[in-house]
């Protein structure tokens, strides 16, 4: 008989090694975050100081922790025109594409804006890279900017992933034909026949067939791009669906569906409900209201739970280097707690990622399922006589 004792060992070995491996590599990312956002402030105080004269003062030279660590979480969460592959070590550009009326398209890498430290073409970075804006502040023409941001690349490889992925499996099935699925592919297959079985065909009803590309895609969609997000170097990192925008196009998406799908019976009950016409002035307003709070609830659900799960792990770990700012020794002391719990939310963040995906799926299909569900009310049968 094998000795699994041994290869348990070694796994769990190996498992502690990539556990140190990435507490470290977090250590050093935050530790980059922190010396960059010192430089930046260094910086802009000492340009400040030329320009009014050269009257320097220790007071502001740098801004407190706490300042640092909001702009660090804050520029995490939001989005960029630069790519932080590896912490602040090595950084990939991305294409700016902007238009203005005076200046036409204009194609450029964000590269030249050096991270934010410099000024080009006129323009210039703000808001930890998230928005171009114009160097000179008196202009006040509009900036059209269709830049590849980080969400927005983040969207492209999380879709060409699925792509890859459903093609992978598409393949396997060809080459198995009547053969049970194995590996990979039983492992797509099961999540598959789960979301069909437990979520869209039963809250869809007998028409699931025909929502279920909509349905499915959206599942897959986020839930990648949530696992794309929890990995802290490239091709991961982004907060894609804590972006208040990739919820709202989603959520919208389900709206259209809803409402061009929506059958008599469902117009009816929101417009024409069975009470009494005196509660029509109190129902009718809540029925429509409902009608419109549903997406809004759909996207604000989604970009919550995963904005607030990144804001979580930075904040626990950045308790090292708060406290740390007072004493070094209490940074040190706080270090294993604060890695500890970065830990497990960073593994719960993993079971979060299936879970939003799911929800988002089901009370898209619950949505649609009301929209299509016929209201009408059948006679029973007469019974024959003989």
């Amino acid at each position: 008989m094998p000795d699994f004792t041994s290869t348990s060992a070694i796994k769990t070995k190996l498992k502690f090694i990539l556990l140190l491996a990435f507490c470290a590599f977090f250590r050093h990312s935050a530790v980059a975050n922190h010396e960059e956002a010192t430089h930046s402030d260094t910086t802009k105080h000492e340009s400040s100081v030329a320009h009014t004269g050269g009257s320097k003062s220790h007071e502001g030279a740098e801004k407190p922790i706490g300042d640092q660590i909001s702009n660090m979480i804050l520029g995490h969460i939001g989005d960029n025109h630069d790519w932080d592959a590896f912490g602040h070590h090595i950084i990939l550009p991305l294409p700016v594409i902007l238009y203005t009326k005076s200046k036409g398209l204009e194609f450029f890498m964000s590269s030249h804006f050096e991270h934010g430290h410099a000024e080009y073409k006129g323009y210039k970075l703000i808001n930890s890279g998230a928005k171009i804006v114009w160097a000179d502040g008196n202009k006040i023409e509009s900036i059209y900017d269709f830049s590849l941001t980080k969400v927005a690349v983040t969207l492209l490889l999380g879709s060409l992933i699925i792509i890859l992925i459903f093609l992978s499996v598409a393949k396997a099935y060809r080459k198995r034909v009547g053969k049970a699925p194995r590996g990979f592919q039983n492992l797509i297959e099961s999540l598959i026949l789960f979301i069909r079985d437990s979520v869209i065909k039963s809250s869809v009803g007998p028409r699931y067939k025909e929502f279920m590309p909509l349905l499915l895609s959206i599942f897959w969609f986020i839930f990648i791009i949530n696992l794309m997000g929890q990995i802290p170097f490239f091709p991961g990192g982004a907060n894609a669906t804590g972006n208040i925008a990739i919820p709202l196009v989603l959520a919208t998406t389900i709206f259209l569906y809803v409402t061009v799908n929506g059958n008599k019976s469902f117009w009816k009950h929101i417009l024409l409900p069975d009470v009494p016409y005196a509660l029509y002035i109190l129902i009718v307003p809540i029925e429509i209201l409902g009608f419109f709070l549903r997406p809004f609830v759909l996207m604000l659900r989604l970009f919550a739970n995963i904005t607030a799960g990144h804001i979580i792990i930075l904040g626990f770990f950045s308790l090292i280097f708060i406290f740390g700012s007072m004493q070094t020794w209490i940074g040190i002391a706080v270090s294993p707690a604060s890695v500890a719990f970065t830990i497990f939310m960073g593994m719960l963040e993993l079971l979060v990622c299936f879970l939003q995906a799911f929800v988002f799926t089901l009370l898209s299909s619950l949505y649609i399922g009301m929209a299509i569900e016929d209201h009408g009310h059948h006679k029973p049968e007469k019974a024959h006589t003989h």
